[in-house]
């Protein structure tokens, strides 16, 4: 397929841009289409369509004449229960729908292994039982479902569930560990650090993206897990952005039960930005097995997690000034720390 034209739903969010980037190199005409403007340099050469998934009409146009739809639109864990359910699982139901319509060759949906819930063992496979932790991870689920239903039609969906993924340009709770890095702050952990938890980086991701839209459709129309290869524990990762920032400073272990009791409370009271998906889940294992995609798909990703965390980290100084004037509940903005940010004078 020469210059194939690729409709990026969500293209001005984190993992949107990051995609734009990486397809336009490779020959792609790129149209993005999301709730929020395409305020990127790369809007001279991108056709960028203001709307919403969750609008039926407006995903018609935008799917207009394209021949891949790389699905990243979603509302985060932040969002409300009803924003999240319908731009996961509507908009998904609309985009899969219209591309039907369309004739499009493939939808590629970057879905979560949110979708795993906690998980009793490890590493999680593509098999395992689906037990999603709040509304985020349950309309996840649903929107496989809906994928899986579009298979049985006759459309080529593959589905990745990405670990949570970091690289150039990733605020949201990351933000909060480069800030008090940054500052020269110690940073706390639920539980010892001690458990192995894989992240991945967002260009490793981008790479499984196009895997999935180039392979042979009866090799690409499964479901695949995507993480990294080389991963340490969270002390030993988080470690290493304290390092870089260079004041000394040391991860500080908190008791798990405790921590994740006073986490809910802060949540419930509206005065910490950490959701139930990431406390229940900070102290305890978390990593998946990648063989389907590298064995099938060739995937071999190029980044650990300290890599992914500590290129995270340099852009995240060197915009430092903009961040801070950021704030919002995407990945693309600071979050506010609420009564973390004030804690964090006791580090």
């Amino acid at each position: 397929m020469s210059n194939p034209r690729c409709l990026v739903t969500g293209g001005a969010g984190f993992m949107g841009i990051n995609l734009v980037r990486y397809l336009l190199p490779r020959g792609y005409t790129v149209r993005s289409v999301d709730i929020a403007p395409f305020s990127y340099p790369e809007r001279d050469v991108v056709e960028a369509i203001q709307g919403d998934v969750r609008d039926a009409d407006a995903v018609d146009r935008a799917m207009n004449d394209v021949d891949l739809v790389f699905h990243c639109a979603a509302a985060l864990p932040r969002s409300s229960p009803k924003d999240i359910q319908t731009s996961i699982v509507d908009g998904t139901r609309n985009v899969l729908a219209s591309a039907a319509r369309h004739g499009v060759e493939r939808v590629i949906y970057i879905s979560s292994t949110a979708v795993y819930g906690i998980p009793d063992h490890h590493p999680l496979r593509e098999d395992d039982r689906l037990d999603g932790v709040g509304p985020y991870g349950r309309a996840k689920i649903e929107a496989e479902a809906c994928c899986e239903f579009s298979r049985r039609q006759g459309l080529c969906v593959p589905i990745l569930r990405p670990k949570s993924f970091v690289g150039p340009e990733r605020l949201g709770i990351f933000a909060i560990l480069y800030d008090w890095a940054f500052e020269g702050r110690n940073f706390p952990l639920i539980g010892k650090g001690d458990n192995r938890y894989q992240l991945l980086d967002v260009e490793d991701l981008c790479q499984a993206c196009l895997l999935c839209a180039t392979a042979p459709a009866d090799t690409a129309n499964d479901t695949f897990n995507v993480g990294a290869e080389v991963f340490g524990t969270m002390r030993e990762d988080f470690q290493a952005v304290l390092d870089r920032a260079g004041h000394g400073r040391r991860i500080v272990a908190f008791p798990r039960r405790p921590a994740i009791l006073a986490l809910r409370l802060l949540e419930a009271l509206h005065l910490s930005p950490l959701y139930q998906w990431v406390y229940e889940t900070a102290g305890t294992d978390s990593f998946v097995s990648c063989e389907r995609i590298e064995t099938r798909l060739g995937f071999a990703p190029r980044y650990s997690n300290q890599e992914a965390l500590l290129r995270n980290y340099q852009w995240y100084v060197e915009h430092r000034d903009e961040v801070r004037a950021s704030s919002g509940v995407s990945h693309r903005t600071q979050w506010r720390q609420g009564l973390l940010g004030l804690l964090k004078r006791l580090f």
